[in-house]
């Protein structure tokens, strides 16, 4: 129920012409994401993340927005954790609530 999307504010078909700001930018996105889980969690830990990017060899990608989805482990308690990959990383897997609510909890920990 907390995965979420990462997505550029303007067109980016790779994270190859990215600027040195637009880098940074990204890498410090990366991190406040990252501490809000192990905040949520209350444990640092592992997840799946996948991007999605133009081929290398495409010859217009015009068409490609790049962007990243994020999946951290689904708890069964505080030792045991399930983390999605293969088929559920991009399927519907069941929730136990909306994504408005986990997007609500995440924003209720504030910022770094």
């Amino acid at each position: 129920p907390f995965e979420c999307l990462l997505l550029p504010r303007r067109h980016a078909p790779s994270l190859v012409g990215l600027s040195e700001a637009q880098r940074q930018a990204l890498a410090e996105v990366w991190q406040r994401l990252l501490r809000r889980y192990d905040r949520l969690f209350q444990v640092s830990m592992p997840l799946s993340c996948g991007w999605h990017i133009a081929p290398a060899h495409e010859a217009d990608a015009a068409a490609w927005h790049a962007h990243a989805h994020f999946f951290p482990p689904l708890l069964r308690s505080a030792t045991v954790k399930k983390f999605m990959v293969g088929y559920e990383m991009l399927a519907g897997a069941q929730r136990d609530l909306t994504p408005e609510q986990a997007a609500a909890r995440l924003r209720e920990l504030g910022g770094y």
